[in-house]
């Protein structure tokens, strides 16, 4: 046989065959998104395929989500539910097509997860594959409620899947080792065979195995989320006080966690993660996704889970001859002073540079103004450093007028200031320059319309007392939201930046609960944050639960200021 002719008829199934596929089993933490490993998040950002977590609720579907922010825009995602039950078939599947295939796992995959087998199909498929532990529950979810698993004198720890039919009572309750019950309330196992262990049967079977009713115990729902719930008891009461738990709103739902031990005990004065201010309130943020992420990382910060909703849409100006104009005497020197008065003209203002070309070295000898610390801000990502800032609590049109120095024919030799502002922004700042003898080019940078409004269960949250609180930033804010979704429910903590804001929403017949003490969305969350900690002190301190607004008693009349 030609041993030429022997490769050249090899070579079609060599081309053929498919690049070598990836398998990652990555384990996902036990429910908050932060604790996503960074080589869990280094294969995200390469796979092609992700089966996601198979999670119930809503809290836990946007963990799902903000996991995906580490994919690409093409990736494919594969909800659990699409698989029906071949899971580990359709990973394989995929990775010996060539594809790079995450499978995500609550915890850790081989922790209470069935990683194992998926490892196992991959190694009999010859298919290559790697395991990323996670931060398991076990851990993660007792550090969470602040119960030590091992305190001083405690040398051992039990850990016991509740899925199991036949557990060894009596060497779980031997002793005085922490034991963690994975599962406590499960209802049956994948099959649909066995039956439930319940907490009931579980604090049963405990007592009668030796340890005494009076034995310290926890139970944590929905750990590491903000959702998190824990109710303290011990074995003889703790049936009876999950359902008072439940009666107040506490609801105790899978997936939750049974640990008893000494660490228990203190679990009260080490509950860091729901002692929180703004612990699982969840606040609407009428901003877009842009504007709210500082102020949306602040409340989360606070244990708050916020919702941005877009009240305005911002929009180039309908004639764009202006914005050119002054973008030619930017260059030209024109003009001695810029002053901006929101991150959206500095966007305008940026976006118009660019489009001929231009960056931040065309400012070179024009003094640059900022109404605050975030326009301030975003001037500084665009390369400018602002010569002139109002006081820290007076961050507004006003403000800036007062520390704006009077035109000066003598040492000014330029009088023009170039104002790029919204369509519908307020005269104060032009009038203020003026009676300083600055002649002020006011020119329309963008324009400002009603956002749409949101979907429909966002608007019956807003309306249905859904929302905690909500944080109105302006004027337009208020009448924007009222606008496109109703007005806020009466159960529903009312925040707002300033005065004004206050007056608008009291002609909104909204009663304005917090107003922040100066003119900033920092100080407005922190203001939040001193109300929603001034709430829970109240609560203990009078020996009742600690609710959430959206919790309380619906139908008060909400009385205006």
């Amino acid at each position: 046989m030609n041993p030429q002719s022997e490769t050249q008829e090899s070579e079609p199934m060599a081309q053929a065959a498919p690049a070598a596929g990836h398998v990652g089993l990555v384990g996902a933490g036990p429910g908050a998104p932060e604790l996503l490993t960074l080589r869990g998040a280094a294969l995200l950002e390469r796979a092609d395929v992700v089966i996601l977590v198979r999670e119930p609720g809503p809290e836990l579907a946007r963990f799902r989500r903000e996991l995906l922010v580490h994919c690409r825009e093409d990736v494919q995602v594969v909800e659990p539910a699409e698989c029906g039950g071949e899971i580990d078939a359709l990973a394989v599947g995929h990775a010996r097509e060539g594809r790079r295939v995450v499978r995500l796992y609550s915890g850790d995959p081989l922790f209470g997860c069935r990683g194992a087998d998926l490892a196992a199909a991959c190694l009999r498929a010859g298919v290559e594959f790697e395991i990323v532990p996670g931060l398991s529950s076990v851990t993660a979810v007792p550090a969470f409620a602040g119960i030590p698993l091992l305190p001083k004198g405690t040398g051992e720890l039990r850990v016991a899947d509740g899925r199991q039919a036949d557990l060894d009572w009596g060497r779980l309750a031997d002793g005085d080792a922490t034991l963690v019950v994975l599962f406590p309330d499960i209802d049956e196992d994948d099959d649909g065979h066995r039956p439930a262990l319940g907490y009931d049967r579980l604090c049963k079977s405990l007592i009668a195995a030796g340890r005494p009713g009076t034995t310290p115990v926890a139970v944590t729902r929905m750990g590491s989320t903000t959702e998190q719930s824990t109710v303290l008891s011990s074995l003889s009461r703790l049936t009876a006080d999950l359902k008072t738990a439940d009666a107040k709103g506490n609801n105790i739902t899978a997936p939750a966690m049974f640990v008893m031990g000494p660490g228990v005990g203190g679990q009260k004065d080490l509950s860091w993660f729901e002692g929180r201010p703004l612990f699982g309130w969840r606040v609407l943020v009428p901003r877009t996704k842009e504007q709210a992420a500082h102020l949306s990382e602040q409340l989360r910060g606070y244990g708050a889970v916020p919702e941005e909703v877009p009240t305005i849409s911002v929009e180039p100006p309908r004639t764009p001859q202006q914005m050119e104009r002054a973008v030619r005497g930017l260059v030209t020197g024109r003009y001695q002073w810029v002053a901006f008065t929101s991150v959206n003209a500095v966007k305008a203002i940026r976006e118009r540079f660019e489009e001929y070309g231009l960056d931040a070295r065309a400012f070179a000898g024009v003094k640059v103004a900022a109404v605050g610390e975030q326009t301030a801000a975003s001037l500084r990502e665009f390369g400018i450093q602002p010569d002139l800032l109002p006081p820290p609590d007076r961050q507004s049109g006003a403000g800036l007028v007062e520390v704006w120095p009077p035109y000066d024919a003598e040492l000014d030799p330029i009088e023009r200031v170039l104002l790029p502002r919204a369509d519908i922004a307020t005269e104060a700042l032009a009038a203020g320059l003026a009676d300083l003898g600055w002649e002020v080019d006011d020119v329309t940078a963008y324009r400002t319309v009603r956002a749409a409004p949101p979907p429909a269960p966002i608007r019956e949250a807003i309306k249905g007392g859904g929302f905690d609180a909500v944080l109105f930033t302006s004027s337009s804010t208020v009448r924007n939201l009222v606008g496109i979704a109703g007005k806020p429910h009466n159960t529903t903590v009312i925040a707002v930046i300033g005065p004004e804001t206050a007056k608008t929403a009291a002609e909104f017949g909204l009663r304005v609960d917090v107003v922040a003490p100066k003119t900033s969305v920092s100080a407005l969350a922190e203001a939040l944050s001193e109300y929603g900690a001034a709430q829970r002190a109240e609560a203990v301190a009078a020996g009742k639960p600690v609710l959430k607004p959206s919790q309380k008693r619906r139908g008060r009349r909400r009385k205006t200021v």
